[in-house]
């Protein structure tokens, strides 16, 4: 333990125990898996075309396009894209995004406790951090890779959050901004549900320091950066939902996902859907966060400010599992950004966070003497309580073509579908531009992503369909101008239609960003750029 590098390789080791399975060829057999495989292979292409910020998947809902990718996390897909850009497949991209996000959420959670814990105590809170139900309900269940990416982050940013108030350096800043744009570009929603605690812990961090002032602004810009380089997903996610079928798909579906106490405390393994795979918050994480209260009694009437931040997660703790449970359900009616989340048990991330921290507060504050066989014994536990979840259901064989080309489904529920179209498509297009009224010849010269581009001879005035469907940011240029767009005709719900008059023409449709969509992206190149800038200045003007 003396060593530094030993607690990792620990951490390290004991992780990739539940990975083993990841190795096993093909897709394990997940509710979204498959799905995240089709979105990052659309994400890709993007990519390779120059879109350095994809929003749109011109191969998913049958062939006929989809704005999920201006709703969807962006982080995984393009660590996703890294990874297959340097050889590896679609499907093994992912395995490995989820196989590093797991073993780096492990090392975060240490590199962060073992600043005020003892190294055994921060190895513990590691072990507790990766080796509970839910994160292997993300991992082999579900396979929420959105989730289970995000889980690396919270306790980086409370790691640089906390070196900020031990000493002035921007680096912390800079390490803290990314890690904060790196949380809310992983997910949405998980991002909002930390951000109490990430506050908290800035505000319990401001009233132990002494450089007040100097503290203040370094969490500010945090925040700014964190917030601003991430803007180019949230703002356009946020505000543009209204044009989604979200609010109307989505409602009251919070209702139907409620879970007992009884089954946060144990519920059998299942791979089924929402209400039947296991919510338990897990028996290790239960047992040391019971032990948390007379620690936190104990650290009070010694005038231990840390009683202060533990019993701030243990309360936020006991809301999470409130929230999760049907006597909630007047809340949620309330607070109409909670159904934002759609299932309560989303909060298990918090449980399985706050737990983690709980029992690693209870392991630093054991015997010294006793804390390498207290660690040993959790490591044994840990292995056997989980034993039983390191496995997925089973695996899927299909070619990486199953993937690249038309895929036959919006990969949602449909909530990510525009206002203007069904909810989904239910057959291949005949072709990507058709004649509905008149008479043309259509040659088509060049189809990208978000560039289609036609040559039409039209022997009279023709109306033609673009079987593409609209979102804010498509626009119909005929020879170089900009023609009307019907997009709201009951016979072709929510497809492009518009008329050509005779003669020779050439049709471009084109996705451009709105102008929403490119003051985000402009706001986030410039929070990047100040921030990569004031990193190169940080002597002259930060840490002058």
């Amino acid at each position: 333990m003396k060593s530094k590098i030993f607690p990792l390789v620990l951490l390290f080791v004991l992780s990739l125990v539940p990975l083993i399975d990841l190795i096993h060829p093909g897709l394990p057999l997940t509710h979204d898996g498959q799905d995240h495989v089709a979105r990052i292979a659309n994400f890709y292409t993007n990519l390779q075309e120059g879109n350095i910020v994809p929003r749109w998947a011109g191969n998913l809902n049958w062939g006929y396009g989809h704005p999920i990718l201006m709703f969807l996390y962006p982080l995984p897909s393009y660590m996703a894209s890294i990874i297959h850009f340097s050889g590896f497949s679609f499907v093994d991209s992912v395995k490995i995004v989820f196989g590093v996000s797991f073993i780096l959420s492990a090392l975060c959670m240490y590199l962060w406790l073992s600043e005020f814990m003892t190294k055994e105590a921060a190895i513990g809170g590691g072990l507790l951090y990766t080796f509970a139900p839910y994160r292997f309900v993300d991992l082999y269940v579900r396979g929420a890779i959105g989730e289970h990416v995000a889980f690396i982050f919270p306790p980086l940013i409370l790691y640089f959050l906390l070196k900020l108030s031990k000493k002035q350096s921007f680096w912390y800043v800079f390490g803290g901004s990314l890690s904060l744009a790196g949380l809310v570009l992983s997910h949405n929603a998980i991002s909002l549900m930390f951000l109490p605690i990430i506050l908290f812990y800035a505000i319990f961090l401001l009233f132990q320091t002494k450089s007040k002032k100097r503290l203040y602004r370094d969490i500010f810009f945090l925040l700014l950066f964190g917030f601003g380089i991430s803007m180019l997903f949230w703002f356009p996610a946020f505000i543009e939902g209204k044009y989604t079928l979200r609010d109307i798909v989505t409602k009251g579906v919070y209702a139907n996902n409620f879970v007992s106490f009884q089954q946060l405390l144990f519920s059998p393994w299942s791979y089924g859907g929402s209400g039947e795979f296991s919510p338990q918050i897990g028996i290790l994480q239960w047992f040391f966060t019971a032990l948390s209260v007379p620690l936190i009694v104990y650290l009070y009437m010694k005038r231990n400010k840390k009683w202060i931040f533990l019993t701030g997660l243990l309360f936020y703790f006991i809301i999470t599992i409130f929230l999760m449970t049907p006597a909630s359900k007047f809340i949620w009616e309330k607070i109409t950004i909670l159904q934002k989340f759609q299932f309560p048990w989303r909060f298990l991330s918090i449980s399985v966070f706050s737990s983690a921290v709980l029992g690693a507060a209870v392991l630093s504050t054991t015997l010294k003497r006793f804390q390498k066989v207290f660690i040993a014994l959790l490591v044994v536990l840990v292995l056997l309580f989980n034993k039983d979840y390191f496995h997925p259901k089973g695996y899927l064989q299909k070619p990486q073509g199953f993937y690249t080309s038309i895929y036959n489904s919006t990969t949602d529920t449909g909530e990510s579908a525009s206002i203007w179209s069904v909810r989904f498509m239910e057959k291949r297009p005949k072709a990507h531009i058709e004649t509905l009224s008149g008479q043309a010849t259509i040659r088509e010269k060049e189809r990208k992503v978000i560039v289609h581009n036609y040559e039409v001879i039209s022997s009279n005035n023709t109306r033609l369909r673009e079987n593409t469907l609209y979102f804010p940011g498509w626009k119909v240029l005929v020879d170089g101008l900009s023609v009307p767009i019907e997009f709201q005709d009951p016979n072709n719900r929510g497809l492009m239609t518009f008329y050509v008059e005779k003669g020779k023409h050439t049709v471009s449709v084109i996705f451009e960003e709105t102008k929403l969509r490119l003051l985000a992206d402009i706001i986030s190149g410039i929070s990047l750029f100040a921030l990569v800038l004031l990193v190169i200045l940080r002597k002259r003007i930060w840490e002058a």
